[in-house]
């Protein structure tokens, strides 16, 4: 996996869209989105605002698109699931692939869990919860005890969690990215367990 991350690194540094994106993103992180101008973005970037202006007319427009992309393999993702067997390893699989997802998104859940009067005005934030709502939906067993929606339910924030509330801890990321996972796998195969007892 270190081989495709790093290969997509590469992509996006070589594409000035995606060049103007993760600046821009830096920028909002570092001094606040409403602080930030289209101006400064140009000039960390070394461009005319003329060029940046080509790309994006404004901020909004930035992270909108940021946004789009990526949470593309979130997506992605849904689809596959919707299209998959209602196993536990459909579950788990999707789990795992959340993870990444998320991991690759890291910065974009940041700008959002900081910013989140802009992501409402910008109505990130119901997109956002439009595909937790979707993924959960593949996750839980309608017909399971409630407790055990509750734990499919709670796999998904045990990731995000994992972003947010792990960073300050000790330990290597990737270290802390399985441990995640590990927890995550475990509830839903807990409330899979209860849901299907015969399998």
């Amino acid at each position: 996996m270190g081989v495709t991350m790093d290969g997509t690194k590469q992509q996006r540094r070589g594409n000035t869209r995606q060049r103007i994106q993760d600046v821009a993103l830096d920028l909002f992180a570092e001094q606040g989105y409403e602080k930030t101008s289209l101006r400064e973005i140009a000039e960390h970037l070394d461009v005319t605002k003329a060029a940046l202006y080509y790309h994006f007319k404004t901020k909004e427009e930035i992270i909108v698109s940021l946004f789009e992309d990526l949470t593309k393999p979130i997506e992605d993702l849904i689809e596959w699931g919707r299209s998959q067997p209602h196993t536990l390893e459909t579950k788990q699989d999707l789990v795992r692939r959340y993870s990444e997802a998320l991991s690759g998104a890291e910065p974009l859940f940041r700008f959002m869990q900081e910013n989140q009067a802009t992501v409402r005005e910008l109505r990130i934030g119901d997109a956002f919860k439009d595909r937790m709502r979707r993924l959960r939906d593949i996750l839980i067993d309608p017909e399971a005890e409630l407790v055990d929606q509750v734990r499919s339910v709670s796999a998904m924030f045990t990731l995000h969690a994992g972003m947010f509330v792990m960073q300050d801890l000790e330990g290597d990321s990737e270290k802390k990215r399985e441990a995640v996972l590990e927890v995550a796998l475990d509830l839903i195969a807990q409330a899979h367990a209860h849901a299907h007892p015969r399998d």
